[in-house]
């Protein structure tokens, strides 16, 4: 090989790698771009699930999107953020699953409380929430559970604090729970965080000390001695009470119908006195001699009557007549 060959060659293979160069950084190039619309792509698109909202911020303006499913957003533009919606919950007082609770003590103090009476008692809250507006749980403030959970125990301590400790411990449950929850949702329409309220309930309320908490269940037992008591006394009232009612009605009959007897026995007298002042009427003398010696034959059964005649002599005559013989 000469060096003119040399010379006449080296532009060709020059002219090629060139080329081959402009081929790489096209191919490059498209790669390049194919990747970046696929993360674009990839980030215009969010799903929402059944149980959460979104709530798509625009340049700063914040839009609540409620509908689940696919949806798409302007990448770079705008952003997202998905907020549960279910019912959640917290504890109040004592830890779930070795959790501590909001002030950062261990729930057994938050837990102690004082009542009216001046007791002290350990009770135990449960409380259940949601979200209902998404914009407002995320912006209206940093962390609304928190402001939640400390709104509770304002409320908890305020109420347990109007009662006695023995309806804390027994009858005054329920309407201790009725009056917190009406305290908190009142509340909470204030202030206006995006969260609800769905149900707080006490788990458990005992009193601080082992002696005191003996005393109680002495006076618990005492009570439901007394509930017993009264339910025996309940049946056997209500066993008494018809037996009672029945002879009362039998007595009543028995009564109604001996009135009913006089009644008509009265009513037979004046008959038969009416049907006698007939005859007498009718027959004076007769009925009055007649009615004389019935009456004497009922006073004196065993009395005889003796009719003397004109000459002197004894003849028996009616009532009882002896025999002939």
């Amino acid at each position: 090989m000469n060096m003119n060959d040399f010379v006449n060659k080296g532009p060709t293979n020059m002219n090629f790698n060139k080329g081959s160069v402009k081929k790489a950084g096209k191919a490059a190039g498209f790669v390049i771009a194919a990747i970046v619309a696929v993360i674009i792509l990839s980030g215009s698109f969010y799903t929402i699930q059944e149980e959460e909202q979104a709530v798509v911020c625009t340049l700063g303006v914040p839009k609540a999107v409620t509908q689940s499913g696919l949806h798409f957003k302007i990448p770079f533009i705008q952003t997202v953020q998905k907020v549960n919606t279910t019912i959640q919950g917290f504890a109040i007082g004592y830890s779930s699953d070795s959790e501590l609770n909001y002030n950062g003590a261990e729930g057994a103090d938050n837990s102690m409380m004082i009542t009216s009476d001046y007791n002290f008692i350990h009770v135990d809250f449960y409380a259940e929430y949601r979200v209902t507006d998404p914009v407002k749980a995320l912006y209206a403030s940093e962390d609304p559970q928190l402001i939640l959970a400390n709104i509770a125990q304002n409320c908890i301590r305020t109420t347990i604090g109007s009662y006695g400790v023995d309806a804390v411990l027994t009858t005054g449950k329920n309407e201790i729970q009725s009056n917190i929850k009406n305290m908190i949702l009142e509340k909470l329409d204030n202030i206006d965080i995006g969260v609800q309220l769905v149900n707080i309930t006490i788990q458990d309320a005992e009193p601080p000390t082992d002696e005191v908490i003996q005393a109680f269940k002495a006076v618990e037992t005492a009570k439901q001695g007394k509930e017993t008591a009264l339910n025996n006394a309940n049946k056997y009232r209500n066993e008494q009470i018809p037996s009672a009612e029945a002879e009362a009605d039998k007595i009543v009959q028995d009564a109604e119908a001996q009135k009913q007897a006089r009644i008509n026995e009265a009513e037979g007298q004046v008959a038969r006195f009416n049907s006698m002042y007939d005859e007498y009427v009718k027959y004076p003398a007769v009925t009055k001699q007649r009615m004389f010696y019935e009456t004497m034959e009922d006073v004196l059964p065993d009395m005889k009557i003796i009719i003397q005649g004109a000459d002197g002599s004894q003849v028996q005559q009616i009532m009882p007549l002896d025999k002939f013989n």
